[in-house]
């Protein structure tokens, strides 16, 4: 049973930069499309970011497109986020997810996903 761990959140201000990573464990991230998700106060979760199991695709929200990057690393079970040029408009709860067996295929939709870590929170404020 996989699970995951976010860390890397906190205070950052605009202009800056954070990297999030999140941790698997129980299982290996071989064959995991891996997602990033956030939610800020009174806002739905929106899908951030996807990077398939197989081949490397990946989706970026418009509104993070070119700022945000992620990345896996298999070996240590490692998934990231980097995160720059930050805007007070990507405060939120930032979560990874996981599902299994979606091959080249990436998600940004809440149901997709099978495994989700607990979140951090990321404020980015002057």
């Amino acid at each position: 049973h996989l699970q995951l761990v976010e860390s890397g959140g906190g205070l950052v201000q605009p202009g800056g930069s954070l990297r999030l990573s999140c941790a698997a464990s129980g299982d290996t991230l071989d064959g995991f499309a891996i997602g990033w998700f956030r939610q800020a106060p009174g806002k739905e979760r929106e899908g951030v970011s996807c990077l398939s199991a197989i081949g490397g695709n990946t989706y970026y929200a418009d509104s993070v497109k070119g700022r945000f990057t992620i990345s896996r690393d298999n070996v240590k079970n490692m998934v990231y986020l980097q995160m720059n040029s930050l805007k007070p408009e990507d405060t939120a709860v930032y979560t990874c997810a996981a599902t299994y067996g979606s091959g080249t295929f990436c998600f940004h939709v809440e149901n997709e996903f099978d495994y989700w870590g607990q979140g951090t929170q990321v404020t980015v404020s002057a």
